[in-house]
């Protein structure tokens, strides 16, 4: 796809009107049949995906405190920002309540074991990201600041990322919550997230390495994720437009094994489809994306071929 510093949104010929068929609805969703089927969550899966996420980040740190080397400690460092990755697309797939069936587990489960580790507030994040589903680049978009401007020029880009990895962005991101207790309103739920974090310290420290909090759970999420976040984000929305289509909204990017492994677990790398139908399980969307290739909604010529493709393409001045 051809871009330039003034656009990055598909051409008209690339956006063919073959919806609905038998199987798509007209919005790309898939018809009541078949929606069921994708709409199924698999609880039992979903606990060993958990159960997986928490090996892999703090088996990342356990790994470095027994091999004691400084390429541990550095590999320790950059694994931990894609450990957060996927405590935040878990936290995403429970806020759209498609981790467990059970409105209960689901919501408890993503509060205080995915979104809260990761300092999210969950139940704000819930409303903000279902106003950003609502209508992307709306009037209520919560992220546009985040998405609009895009392409720009690769010395801008340099410095969002810069301030990404140099703390800067982690702070913006901090401060609210530190400040967040002083005002009786926001107290409890601030406090619920830094007791959290208090805990994991805890654990640390009866571990018998306290020091591990700072370098590997605070620093890592404050610059390492901060980087990963505004890369993926960017390429889901960077530079596209309000529109009803969807394929005016979002980007679609060929998804790698390295792609998946460090910006884009949990297949939220397939996000075109996620938004035309956000109530399907994130097993089940290579499936809906199959079916929208299938019916020609998404031709070829949609695809950027990889994320430094669709980078290269927002920092093209």
């Amino acid at each position: 796809m051809a871009a330039t510093l003034t656009t990055v949104l598909p051409s008209p010929e690339l956006l063919p009107d073959v919806l609905p068929t038998e199987r798509l609805t007209a919005t790309g969703r898939p018809a009541p049949e078949i929606r069921a089927e994708l709409r199924r969550i698999p609880n039992v899966r979903n606990v060993f995906t958990l159960l997986g996420l928490y090996v892999q980040s703090f088996g990342v740190i356990a790994l470095a405190v027994w091999l004691n080397h400084p390429l541990a400690w550095i590999a320790a460092f950059f694994l931990m920002g894609r450990s957060f990755a996927r405590y935040a697309i878990l936290g995403h797939e429970a806020a759209h309540r498609l981790l467990f069936t059970g409105k209960r587990p689901n919501d408890t489960i993503g509060r205080w074991l995915v979104s809260y580790p990761a300092f999210v507030p969950f139940d704000i994040y819930r409303r903000s990201h279902m106003a950003h589903h609502k209508e992307e680049f709306g009037p209520d978009e919560p992220d546009m600041n985040l998405y609009n401007g895009y392409p720009l020029p690769r010395a801008s880009m340099r410095r969002k990322l810069t301030r990404d990895a140099l703390f800067v962005s982690g702070w913006k991101n901090l401060k609210p919550l530190l400040s967040s207790v002083r005002r009786r309103a926001s107290r409890p739920l601030a406090l619920r997230i830094i007791g959290v974090q208090l805990v994991i310290w805890a654990g640390f420290a009866l571990a018998g390495h306290p020091f591990l909090y700072p370098l590997l759970w605070l620093a890592p999420w404050m610059t390492v994720w901060r980087v990963i976040n505004r890369l993926r984000a960017i390429a889901e929305h960077g530079g596209m437009t309000r529109s009803t289509d969807r394929r005016l909204t979002t980007h679609h990017v060929r998804q790698t094994r390295w792609a998946r492994f460090w910006m884009v677990p949990y297949n939220t790398g397939w996000h075109l489809a996620h938004h035309v139908d956000s109530g399907i399980p994130f097993r089940n969307l290579p499936k809906l994306h199959e079916e929208l290739v299938a019916s020609g909604w998404i031709p070829s010529q949609l695809e950027y071929p990889n994320y430094r493709a669709l980078w290269r393409a927002l920092a093209s001045g």
